[in-house]
């Protein structure tokens, strides 16, 4: 017999909140009963569900005391307005949202790289999932601080427009038919064109110049690695659906060579090293769409400085970047002791 969990899924009818049904599938995590929660306006919606489909109930109306597990990803302001009233109820929620990932009294956790966390989970009932492009990053860059501690990075995110929701990828498909001559082209959810383009912003500016993209990329690595990390990012929009890609220079304290950075970042958990010098030898986002890796290429000194390396980092921004971690916190949820089942145990099928 194995514990099993009762679950509920906030923002079920979202790219992520999909996802996340699927992957809990995927990864056999122990669930007795499924709901799927969305806004009023979804209510009845069916969502996919191993090999059911289960139909959406009504956030307003669903009771939260009946789960012992909540993830959420519905937005900032849906989780503003619910995550501390769920909380309060019982379950412990992990929120795909930047709502609370700055509290001092949330978690921020990648289960790679800072685990540890999870002992103040029980502090609101609330974990936060950090940013997509902060998931994938902090992945490939744990490794390499542990062994030889980064001074300073300097990243350049391309994002895909998956990361802006169904919405984002609907514009690029649309305005990619729409330049073909079937449609309408004009910028709707971007602020520019996106398709056969790149935008230089994510979210909104803020007074020195930086986006709250940037800025949140620069507070999450600060919580979730090292404070000390000098850090500067650049956010751009890319026209790919899905995956996220980052190219990152980083100075170290110590010498390491790229031989030993393929070394450390092979051994490290949830990274896949895809580097030769050769057609092939790298990875794109069209190839880790649908993987659950963090993939690192193009690992080479940086001769600029004294202890430098160049890399290139690429990962499915709703599985690292969102489902997928979800998912491996209410597993360390699990393996931990933190989370136990009301309702007791399911039998094990064979």
């Amino acid at each position: 017999m194995t514990m099993a969990f009762k679950v509920a899924v906030v923002g079920a009818t979202g790219n992520v909140g999909r996802e996340m049904l699927n992957i809990l599938e995927e990864l056999d995590f122990p669930v007795e009963k499924m709901h799927a929660v969305a806004s009023r306006k979804s209510k009845g919606v069916e969502v996919s569900w191993g090999d059911k489909t289960i139909k959406c109930e009504d956030i307003e109306l669903f009771d939260f005391s009946t789960v012992d597990l909540v993830l959420m990803s519905a937005g900032g302001d849906a989780s503003r307005l619910w995550s501390e009233k769920i909380g309060k109820a019982g379950p412990i929620v992990i929120d795909n949202s930047s709502a609370f990932r700055m509290d001092p009294d949330v978690p921020l956790i990648v289960p790679e790289v800072n685990p540890d966390a999870i002992k103040l989970a029980t502090r609101k009932n609330i974990i936060a999932n950090p940013n997509c492009s902060t998931a994938q990053l902090v992945v490939a860059l744990k490794p390499l601080h542990d062994a030889a501690r980064i001074k300073r990075a300097v990243v350049s995110t391309y994002q895909s427009v998956s990361g802006a929701g169904k919405a984002g990828m609907d514009e690029l498909w649309n305005q990619t038919k729409a330049i073909y001559g079937l449609g309408d082209a004009r910028p709707k959810l971007f602020p520019k064109q996106i398709a056969f383009n790149v935008i230089p912003f994510i979210g909104a500016f803020q007074d020195d110049g930086y986006t709250d993209e940037e800025a949140k990329m620069w507070n999450e690595v600060h919580k979730i690695m090292d404070p000390a990390i000098k850090l500067t990012v650049t956010c751009v929009r890319v026209p790919v659906f899905v995956g996220h890609s980052e190219s990152v220079n980083l100075e170290f304290d110590r010498p390491i060579s790229p031989d030993e950075a393929r070394a450390l970042l092979r051994d490290a958990p949830g990274v896949m090293v895809i580097d030769k010098q050769e057609h092939d030898g790298y990875i794109t986002p069209v190839d880790a769409a649908g993987e659950h890796a963090v993939y690192v290429s193009r690992i080479r000194k940086d001769p600029t400085v004294e202890h430098g390396l160049s890399l290139w980092v690429v990962s499915d921004n709703l599985r690292k970047g969102a489902a997928l971690n979800a998912v491996q916190i209410a597993q360390l949820l699990d393996e931990t002791g933190i989370i136990k089942p009301a309702s007791g145990y399911r039998s094990i099928t064979v």
